[in-house]
């Protein structure tokens, strides 16, 4: 069967678009994962590991067609049914339920003209509650048949109607959730800093934890790996049992507790030095409640913080097929481990004068990007990534040579100059207080004052001695 569906022609369409195809088996159960979820990130997941996976895709269409005929998104289920009906055509679920779609969209048809016309009412008789209210329904309607860009708008509508600082975080909340299933995250990004930015007192602390985590998220999706790794590094674990904000549960609709271990970890171990390694993550008393959730992540961190990088890729390795299988990851993850590669191939030589390119090759095993650790490791020393020098006759790679007295002798010189331009503008400052030259504090001027023209005076020196070649 797997055979048949690695085959088949949506994985061949596929392949020929460039799209991601994981051919081997993930270490998660597919019912388990997909259990932490719910809403339309639940759909989108099954969709992309059904698109993905060719272990998985049975599965995942078929969970993924049941789900969308529990809501309103005919669109959806036409086209899980179109792509299944290319991976499976013999299985039931592969032919269209046409009784279920025209019934759903005159559903759909009668509920919008019906809300419609309750919002055209509300504006007729200008109750500002009644039309907020109106609007928000409106959203959630389009929200449900997957009109985003009018959901989108509905919720924004909501803005002028707002009569308090919960509606407006509320409505806020829901651009932010609209926005990251239109992958928008530079919309996303700029609500939640209003919502930063508005929030007080306690309804500020309840919200940090999800502005947080989901700035983390928007700065993963953009491609600002450092920044992604600081905002979920910053999540407190209340984020773990926060109810639902504005109708969402933001732990099980938008991004997990797995998730944020699993994102962070790998956006620091991408961006950051092993000795913030060490100190804004493994002795992070709050994230660590997080990295318990996955604990391979904490073993792949402390790895790489004791040196061990071969051991460290090792582990990241194992689970790539999964974080392929992501929906939010799988768009990064080439350049998160390329980085971690990279710094750790680098880290690795540091202490070498040379190494040989056969021990290269066998501590670091390539993953099929490059053809060879010489192609590599050319590619990093071209990109001045690496400081070193390849020796294709003795097959080594080989640490451009220093000259230790010069560096000593070019650091006593650089310390005998900067001690000899102190001691001259010394003497020059005692030279003009003997000559009287010496700017007094008048009497009743407090000490701050006379600090001010003590340093005024030796501001004054300074420039007076470089003037004159000291």
């Amino acid at each position: 069967m797997a055979a048949n569906v690695e085959s088949s022609p949506f994985f061949q369409s596929q392949r020929a678009k460039g799209c991601i195809v994981v051919k081997d088996p993930p270490k998660f159960d597919l019912e388990s994962y997909i259990s932490n979820y719910d809403g339309q990130t639940r759909l989108d997941r099954l969709y992309h590991i059904g698109a993905s996976s060719t272990y998985l895709a049975v599965d995942a269409y078929r969970m993924a067609i049941k789900e969308a005929k529990k809501g309103k998104d005919t669109k959806l289920y036409l086209a899980l049914v179109e792509d299944f009906a290319n991976i499976a055509p013999q299985d039931p679920l592969a032919l269209t339920d046409m009784s279920w779609v025209e019934r759903k969209n005159r559903e759909v048809k009668e509920e919008q003209d019906k809300l419609e016309h309750e919002l055209k009412s509300y504006k007729n008789n200008l109750i500002k509650e009644s039309i907020r209210m109106g609007n928000e329904d409106l959203g959630h309607f389009y929200y449900a048949i997957g009109d985003l860009s009018n959901a989108h708008k509905a919720y924004y509508r909501m803005r002028e109607h707002c009569t308090s600082n919960k509606h407006l975080t509320d409505m806020s909340l829901r651009l932010v959730y609209v926005s990251i299933a239109q992958k928008a995250w530079m919309g996303a990004q700029s609500h939640l800093a209003k919502i930063d930015a508005a929030g007080k007192g306690d309804d500020k602390t309840k919200l940090e934890p999800i502005v947080s985590a989901v700035l983390g998220l928007t700065h993963m999706g953009a491609g600002n790996l450092r920044e992604a790794a600081n905002s979920f590094i910053g999540t407190s674990p209340n984020y773990l049992s926060l109810e639902a904000t504005a109708g969402i549960v933001w732990q099980r609709e938008v991004v997990s507790g797995n998730d944020i271990a699993v994102y962070g970890g790998l956006c620091a171990l991408a961006t950051m030095e092993r000795s913030e390694l060490q100190q804004f993550v493994l002795a992070n008393s709050d994230f660590r409640n997080f990295l318990e959730l996955e604990p391979h992540i904490r073993r792949a961190i402390t790895l790489f913080c004791n040196s061990k990088y071969s051991a460290c890729l090792e582990v990241l390795e194992g689970y790539r097929t999964d974080y392929l299988l992501d929906v939010y990851l799988s768009r990064v993850l080439a350049t998160i481990y390329s980085r971690i590669r990279t710094k750790s191939i680098v880290q690795y030589f540091i202490p070498f004068s040379c190494v040989t390119l056969d021990e290269m090759a066998t501590k670091f095993q390539l993953t099929g990007e490059y053809g060879s650790i010489e192609e590599e490791l050319e590619d990093m020393i071209n990109s001045r990534i690496l400081d070193a020098r390849i020796d294709l006759v003795d097959r080594l790679l080989i640490s451009p040579p220093t000259n230790p007295r010069y560096s000593v002798h070019a650091d006593a010189l650089h310390m005998a100059e900067d001690y000899d331009h102190t001691l001259r503008l010394r003497l020059t400052r005692l030279n003009l207080l003997s000559a009287g030259l010496e700017v007094r504090a008048e009497k009743g001027q407090g000490k701050e004052s006379s600090g001010g023209l003590q340093e005024g005076l030796s501001a004054s020196l300074r420039g007076f001695g470089s003037r004159m070649g000291f």
